[in-house]
């Protein structure tokens, strides 16, 4: 491993001379600066965290607060922090991960502690308790999703209530009058989690907008509760023939519920999804889809921390990505005679 002695034998300097002119704490002649980053790319010297941080006063950490909490998706999640990770890398940054429920007494203890620069804040609730101590924290953050007032914050995320919106549009379009959204893990509503609450908002204002009958069900995460969400729906609707699913999990579980109960996809019942685009084009019958765009949020997210760490004052409170369907197989127009 090259070390700063090297660099300095190799420049023909001191080792204090590298030292300051790593850290700018005394002036160095442009000659011997240029020698010394020129000796320091020969070599592939890299300067150890611990020496860099006391230059330059910060941790170069990141701090993701990511709640790993019940009726999460963790691939889905992970997608998120893979991408979060990777652009903070590129920044020259690590991250540390903080997965307890602590809420704002886990973000103070980091910050209070300097192991970190900046934060990442996910699963943001529509009244976050975490709001109040980010709005106030003397360390730069940005959400990656939308409490219901926003103002004085750095989010980023999907137009959710677009998707929901979108998805509703693409069947109307198509000629379905009766149509049901199968939704997010009923505690994901509890909490409040703000793109579950968008989603269904979007999807209820389409839908009577256009005029359209329309429910939103809250569904459990697994095959057994697909199955009886399938029968609760084709029940209290017999007229539904179209389907909005918002819990990647269960999108195919409720797909392969319903031709097993002798519908078909989409000649019976029409199947539009809010999922990864990988989710939809390797499902059996690609599915019709508003992608979330995960990895695209994620580093969204890191370089407005980034703006905000180097003190730029043009950054933006509010990034919204808006919604895209993709039309594929599962929707077409409803079978003639449908209500």
């Amino acid at each position: 491993m090259v070390k700063i002695t090297d660099v300095a034998r190799h420049a023909n300097v001191s080792p204090s001379t590298v030292s300051y002119a790593l850290s700018g704490k005394r002036p160095i002649s442009p000659e011997t600066r240029r020698r010394i980053e020129d000796s320091i790319r020969e070599l592939g010297y890299r300067p150890h965290a611990g020496a860099r941080s006391l230059a330059n006063g910060r941790s170069q950490v990141i701090g993701l607060v990511l709640p790993l909490r019940k009726g999460i998706h963790l691939p889905v999640v992970m997608q998120f922090v893979t991408s979060v990770l990777t652009a903070a890398r590129e920044h020259d940054h690590d991250v540390l991960l903080l997965t307890q429920n602590e809420g704002e007494e886990g973000i103070e203890r980091v910050a209070r502690s300097a192991m970190a620069d900046a934060f990442v804040v996910m699963d943001v609730e529509m009244e976050d308790r975490r709001l109040p101590l980010l709005r106030t924290l003397d360390r730069p953050c940005v959400l990656i999703g939308f409490p219901s007032e926003p103002a004085g914050l750095t989010c980023v995320d999907l137009d959710f209530a677009g998707a929901g919106e979108a998805c509703v549009e693409h069947l109307a379009a198509l000629g379905h009058r009766t149509l049901a959204l199968v939704g997010s893990p009923p505690e994901v509503y509890v909490r409040g989690t703000g793109f579950a609450r968008r989603v269904a908002a979007g999807f209820t204002a389409a839908a009577g907008r256009l005029g359209l009958s329309a429910s939103v069900h809250p569904c459990p995460e697994t095959p057994a509760a697909a199955r009886a969400m399938a029968e609760q729906l084709l029940h209290e609707q017999p007229g539904l023939s179209g389907v909005v699913i918002h819990n990647e999990p269960i999108t195919q579980p409720l797909i392969a519920a319903f031709q097993a109960m002798g519908l078909r996809v989409p000649e019976d019942v029409s199947v539009a999804a809010i999922c990864p685009d990988e989710t939809a084009e390797q499902a059996a019958v690609p599915i019709t889809s508003v992608s979330i765009p995960s990895s695209e949020i994620g580093t969204r997210a890191v370089e407005l921390l980034m703006a905000k760490l180097a003190g730029r004052d043009d950054v933006p409170e509010t990034t919204v990505l808006p919604a895209a369907l993709t039309p594929r197989i599962t929707t077409a127009p409803p079978p003639s005679g449908t209500p």
